[in-house]
């Protein structure tokens, strides 16, 4: 059987003629955003309401996802030492609830996951969400500012460079390297909740400020 795919795109700077041919380009029927605050400052053509009429004029479906899958959580046991921890979100009912609906949908639809930066190995939408996908038979494809494709084996390849994790150890099994990769990225772009409020909504994004 053919594997289900997943795409997912970051809306980064794009104007939106050039983010809507990205997603027509790869055939997207169903945009899943999976932004905690689905707003962008820096380009208000990705607010929820427009976005999800733009969206609906170009025949594509869109569900808000940030309460499931987004990165910036209310829930306090996420958080050590103000910092969300993946490894904790990953746990939550509500979060395993968003990846089964995610799951379903890709039966029907060919659904894209929806975040502010450019680059997948930087966002949560790979390090979070996507990393919860690895045992499925699902083959990720994360969309690039170019139109083109980068899969997900090639984008953890890129992970493990990044954050100075060989790709492969004598004496650590390929998969463990890969786990500490994925941790490792996760410290470095998880969200930090500031001891200033009006601080804490800066970024447009989940895992820092988008690129």
């Amino acid at each position: 059987m053919k594997p289900l795919v997943l795409l997912t795109v970051g809306h980064s700077n794009h104007q939106w003629a050039t983010f809507a041919q990205l997603l027509r380009e790869h055939t997207v029927t169903a945009v899943a955003d999976v932004r905690s605050s689905p707003y962008s400052r820096i380009n208000p053509d990705y607010g929820r309401e427009l976005l999800q009429q733009r969206l609906r004029a170009a025949n594509i479906a869109y569900v808000f996802m940030g309460q499931e899958l987004g990165a910036r959580r209310t829930e306090r046991e996420c958080y050590v030492d103000r910092q969300a921890r993946y490894e904790r979100i990953a746990e939550l009912p509500l979060f395993q609830n968003g990846l089964n609906r995610i799951r379903a949908g890709l039966q029907d639809h060919r659904i894209a996951l929806l975040c502010a930066e450019k680059d997948p190995i930087t966002c949560h939408r790979m390090v979070l969400v996507c990393r919860q996908f690895r045992g499925d038979p699902i083959d990720i494809q994360h969309i690039r500012e170019d139109g083109s494709l980068e899969s997900q084996a090639a984008a953890e390849r890129r992970m493990l460079s990044a954050v100075g994790v060989p790709s492969a150890d004598l004496f650590v099994d390929k998969e463990q390297l890969l786990e500490e990769a994925y941790r490792r990225q996760g410290v470095k772009i998880a969200w930090t909740e500031s001891d200033k409020p009006f601080l804490s909504i800066a970024a447009d994004a989940d895992d820092g400020v988008p690129s």
